[in-house]
């Protein structure tokens, strides 16, 4: 692995940098990929990794840091804080965590302030309302929801804000992992609510950043 196969000039060019998705990589690859971002002096993100590969890596270094909840591996440190830009992320229920928590992790090496709001389904919609004014003081909020995937669409006719749907793989059924979801949301009434594919809070993530990114902002 040497330094061309990685995606450096990506931050200039994009304002986020090249993340690495452990999922399907081995412990070798991911070790190797690492040691060229280590080389350059760059923090890093491994995303989807597994927990054996994870602690396998972090066992052998001690800038590497393993988030079980996230599925993610640290190398360095994460971004400093902007100061400005906070991303309100609403899951329907604790089913949804996962989703959410590589969404977090994600936004927090960028720097993004984040507010999580879980168990605010549908089946409960009180729940939703009673933190809605902290969600409405969040400039882009990511809806989490699997199920029949109505939360994104109920949150876009109740905020101003940019709304990204984030479909999850959970329910009994005709959910069919994710699709019933993710079919609810593409074909929302809600205008412009934005829809990522299922179980991707990375994509989500990387889309608030996007939208908040402070060079398109002085435009």
């Amino acid at each position: 692995m040497n330094d061309h196969d990685i995606d450096f000039e990506r931050d200039g060019r994009l304002g986020f940098p090249e993340f690495v998705f452990g999922e399907s990589k081995s412990t070798e690859q991911i070790g190797a990929i690492l040691g060229a971002f280590r080389a350059r002096g760059e923090s890093g993100l491994v995303t989807r990794i597994d927990a054996a590969k994870a602690e396998a890596l972090a066992g052998a270094a001690d800038d590497l840091r393993h988030d079980p909840a996230s599925r993610t591996l640290l190398l360095g440190e994460e971004r400093p804080r902007r100061d400005h830009g906070t991303v309100a992320i609403v899951a329907a229920g604790t089913s949804d965590v996962p989703v959410v928590a590589e969404c977090a992790a994600v936004l927090r090496f960028l720097g993004l302030e984040t507010r999580l709001h879980v168990d605010k389904g549908v089946a409960g919609v009180h729940r939703l309302m009673g933190s809605l004014a902290d969600i409405r003081e969040s400039d882009v909020v990511i809806c989490v929801a699997g199920f029949e995937g109505a939360l994104p669409s109920v949150l876009s006719g109740l905020v101003r804000r940019p709304v990204i749907g984030v479909p999850t793989s959970v329910g009994y059924g005709v959910a069919e992992g994710g699709t019933a979801a993710l079919h609810a949301m593409l074909a929302s009434c809600a205008n412009g609510l934005v829809v990522v594919n299922i179980d991707n809070g990375f994509g989500a993530a990387i889309a608030a950043a996007r939208i908040l990114d402070p060079e398109r902002m002085r435009r």
